[in-house]
């Protein structure tokens, strides 16, 4: 069943940067987003949540999720709606965080936002394999290092326990060690919790090895979309063809 339908164009300004992009996401799929820097894969990320506003850009056209159309909802609706229902995981952790609050506070702070009372900690430290002590949550995000703080933004956009994740570039201020790790807490939440990710990144190593499905974003339009294997074993569009012959070794999964 399809759980976000996304039929937009987005401008800055008089700048076209998106043109009629269409991106289905189903139920429990991780769907890859793939394009160089600037494309516009953030953008879409930003019109999912609400947030376009806030960089000067417009959204036209639809995005339908749980059957509810977010570019018609009103800000307290979607208020409700991000950080509960749709989670983001962003690209800096450490730059996200706030450096002047200790992490147990913002687990609270993330909670309370649609919820009251405090919830035991631990089994959600423990999902994302992070210290469950009150000596860990006591802690400032200067004290963690950058995989860490990774895997505490996760276990603050599961608090909730959203339909839909949004890994934007989640992956690519990690050494190589940690950036797998990171992808096989993501293959296993989607696994265990049946959460549908939308994966963001230009790392197409990255993709081909978590995402069941693949978007290709090019000039703000997606010249090509269907499942991992077709995508990086037999691309039809040119562009896609480029970038899948610009990946050193493909991984594993797709070659068995």
């Amino acid at each position: 069943m399809t759980l976000l339908k996304l039929r937009v164009s987005v401008e800055y300004g008089q700048k076209r940067v998106l043109n009629k992009v269409a991106i289905d996401v189903a139920e429990g799929e991780i769907l890859g987003l793939v394009g160089r820097s600037g494309e516009g894969k953030s953008t879409i990320a930003l019109s999912i949540l609400g947030l376009l506003g806030l960089k000067g850009g417009t959204c036209a056209g639809e995005i339908v999720f749980k059957n509810r159309d977010l570019l018609k909802l009103n800000s307290r609706e979607m208020r409700r709606v991000r950080g509960k229902e749709i989670a983001l995981v962003p690209q800096s952790p450490l730059a996200a965080l706030n450096p002047n609050v200790r992490l147990g506070g913002q687990l609270e702070e993330a909670w309370r936002a649609h919820e009251r009372g405090k919830p035991d900690w631990k089994p959600l430290l423990e999902s994302v394999s992070l210290p469950a002590e009150e000596s860990f949550l006591r802690q400032f995000p200067r004290a963690l290092s950058v995989g860490m703080a990774q895997r505490f933004l996760i276990a603050m956009a599961l608090l909730h326990n959203p339909a839909l994740l949004l890994a934007d570039e989640s992956t690519s201020a990690l050494d190589t060690i940690t950036q797998s790790e990171i992808l096989g807490l993501f293959r296993r939440l989607n696994r265990e919790r049946g959460i549908a990710i939308l994966f963001i990144s230009h790392d197409l190593a990255s993709v081909a090895s978590l995402c069941h499905r693949v978007a290709i974003l090019h000039q703000g339009e997606i010249v090509e979309c269907d499942s991992a294997d077709e995508v990086f074993l037999n691309p039809r569009n040119e562009y896609t063809k480029k970038l899948v012959a610009a990946i050193p070794g493909l991984p594993v999964r797709l070659l068995t």
